[in-house]
């Protein structure tokens, strides 16, 4: 009996075990949205956050925003946040997905 009630707690566990970490690789970004995010990050974000997300005049070092924070990082690009802007009206979800994707890869 205690055989069998290991058997399946383990086999359990190890069910666990798979699907948080089938998770985990779906939450990955992909490359194609890593690269999208770089190019919308150069051409609306680096003139503030530096080129490599880091910009030593005071804009946010992006290189340091928590990755499981998304929502949160959603909310500043969309309504903007302290100095920055809301870019919510100028980039469409998809960009911002593209610049989440470039950010919490950090960077490429």
């Amino acid at each position: 009996m205690r055989r069998r009630a290991f058997g399946r707690a383990a086999t359990g566990l190890l069910g666990l075990v798979l699907v948080a970490g089938l998770a985990g690789a779906q939450d990955a970004p992909s490359p194609e949205a890593i690269k999208a995010g770089a190019h919308t990050y150069a051409s609306n974000c680096s003139p503030c956050h530096g080129a490599r997300m880091q910009d030593p005049e005071g804009a946010f070092d992006l290189k340091t925003f928590p990755r499981g924070q998304r929502d949160r990082f959603f909310r500043s690009v969309r309504n903007g946040k302290n100095a920055m802007p809301p870019w919510g009206g100028v980039l469409s979800t998809e960009e911002i997905e593209g610049l989440w994707a470039y950010v919490s890869s950090g960077g490429g």
